[in-house]
């Protein structure tokens, strides 16, 4: 996934001079997680940035920037560094075009890992997800595959206005296929991974992973789920997930973050107010706990939505074993 990621940045870069990536460590050392290899031999220092160790600097140099007419890559090194940031982002990058008339446009992307690592602690494992999706003015995408990695970094990087673009740490290494020559996905459009016809499973980015999991094991015991990966958080595509529901009649929402507050709140919200009569079961969410995340590798196990717990709640909204 990490050179998906690459790929879609060098391309961007060779098609349009304005487009330049900046943030602690993408240069000389191509990356604290390796994204930008090779990128600084082939563009230059004046395109692929090395920054001081000041997220609010650099992210208002980005967002300077994209004000004059660049479009830069703002790569925080994690998004919990971004909370230094979120000044920029919030205020200046988001809220630009309204407060301008419509004047400005602000194209820009900001971009790093985000979410649950290994063992990195609770300073370190926040999903940010719901928090830049509570923003007017800001796109925010969560991929999950190396094939939307790509396409879809590719559309945020040419739209016009601010987009966050969180990538999880733990997917970097994960292999798939990526469409040759130019890849671009739409911005805002979630989709069905797997179709089913009893239950509606919707996550994303590594969410992902453990519903596609979770809907084999329930295939076993006779419950066909559909899976949808929502891809953009904001906008989030509600008519995808209706129609789903319209269909299996049930759903469960899948997310790392806390629930509180979070992106599953919106779909349920969503769904209980416009799908209503189609639901068979009360909505469901699974979530990470809501604790700062521990340090100790089995109770950090312990605050991250699973597999079991997947299988579990599905099967309780389908009434199997209730």
């Amino acid at each position: 996934m990490r050179e998906a990621i690459r790929d879609a940045m060098a391309e961007e870069m060779r098609r349009d001079e304005s487009v330049f990536l900046m943030g602690e460590e993408v240069a000389e050392y191509e990356g604290a997680y390796k994204v930008s290899q090779g990128l600084l031999q082939e563009f230059g220092p004046e395109r692929v940035v090395d920054t001081p160790i000041t997220e609010a600097g650099f992210a208002g140099v980005g967002v300077g920037a994209a004000m004059m007419g660049l479009r830069p890559i703002v790569e925080f090194m994690t998004w919990n560094f971004a909370m230094q940031a979120i000044d920029q982002i919030v205020n200046s990058a988001a809220k630009t075009r309204y407060m301008s008339g419509g004047r400005l446009g602000l194209p820009v992307v900001f971009r790093g890992p985000n979410g649950a690592a290994s063992q990195v602690a609770a300073q370190h494992s926040q999903d940010y997800g719901a928090w830049y999706a509570h923003v007017p003015g800001l796109k925010v995408v969560a991929p999950f595959d190396a094939a939307d990695a790509k396409g879809l970094l590719t559309a945020a990087i040419r739209d016009p206005d601010p987009v966050v673009f969180l990538e999880h740490e733990l997917l970097y290494g994960d292999t798939g296929q990526v469409p040759d020559g130019e890849h671009v996905a739409e911005l805002g459009r979630a989709r069905v991974v797997r179709p089913g016809r009893d239950v509606t499973l919707v996550s994303w980015s590594r969410g992902v992973s453990a519903v596609l999991a979770a809907a084999e094991t329930l295939a076993g015991q006779d419950i066909e789920a559909e899976v949808i990966d929502l891809r953009t958080l904001r906008p989030l595509d509600r008519a995808t997930v209706l129609g789903s529901v319209q269909r299996t009649h049930r759903i469960v929402c899948v997310e790392e973050g806390w629930p509180s507050c979070g992106i599953g709140a919106e779909v349920i919200a969503t769904v209980s107010a416009e799908a209503f009569d189609a639901l068979d079961a009360p909505p469901r969410r699974v979530s990470g706990a809501e604790v700062p995340m521990p340090y100790a590798a089995h109770l950090e196990a312990l605050a991250l939505p699973d597999v079991e717990t997947v299988v579990r709640v599905a099967r309780e909204v389908c009434y199997v074993d209730v």
